[in-house]
């Protein structure tokens, strides 16, 4: 089954200040883009919902062909508002849901997340669920128009789901403030640095 992608992008950031977190540079990469190519082998299309700063995201993300930036107009009456604007543009079997503050989620992941046939499939890493969330796609009726739910976190909990054990913090790793920011930042120099290391041992 052909798999798409959702990646929130349209939040005011408030917890980081004067900083927009979505183009926060880690290692020569924005948060938004390492979260995009985290799903992006994995993914026919990827849906960025966006929202505030929307031109910051067209221009970020201008050079991913498989990228779809989308405008929800209603981005201000919170997270629900995204994800409802971004199944609407769902055209396959499965899709991936997450927020773009998750910069480091291991691509591995999401090849284990897809070996799974379930409605719903959540990563869980120390015994706390994380992202993304693997949906099939003939849920997103029911998601749009049960007005029982509230937020995404109602809707999951409605259905029926794996929860699938994995070796990868980055599930749990988002970035709401800038001291999120800079634990994530020495997460990724210090990978970067272990692995300079073993080349230059195997050298």
């Amino acid at each position: 089954m052909e798999v798409e992608g959702i990646v929130l992008a349209a939040g005011l950031s408030t917890r980081t200040g004067d900083n927009y977190k979505m183009s926060l540079d880690i290692d020569g990469k924005s948060i938004i883009e390492r979260c995009i190519e985290g799903m992006y082998d994995v993914c026919s299309k990827i849906i960025v919902v966006g929202g505030h700063r929307i031109e910051e995201i067209h221009s970020i993300l201008s050079r991913y062909n498989k990228v779809k930036v989308v405008y929800n107009e209603n981005y201000r009456d919170g997270m629900f508002s995204s994800v409802k604007e971004g199944v609407r543009h769902i055209t396959k079997e499965r899709f991936f849901f997450t927020p773009g503050d998750y910069p480091i989620i291991n691509k591995n992941t999401y090849n284990a997340i897809l070996k799974i046939d379930s409605d719903i499939v959540i990563p869980r890493f120390n015994e706390r669920k994380g992202h993304p969330i693997l949906i099939k796609s003939y849920l997103i009726e029911d998601l749009l128009n049960n007005c029982n739910y509230t937020s995404l976190r109602d809707f999951v909990r409605s259905k029926y789901a794996i929860i699938i054990d994995v070796n990868d913090s980055g599930v749990l790793k988002d970035v709401d403030t800038m001291e999120d920011y800079d634990s994530v930042m020495k997460i990724v120099l210090d990978n970067k640095e272990n692995m300079i290391k073993k080349l230059q041992i195997t050298i």
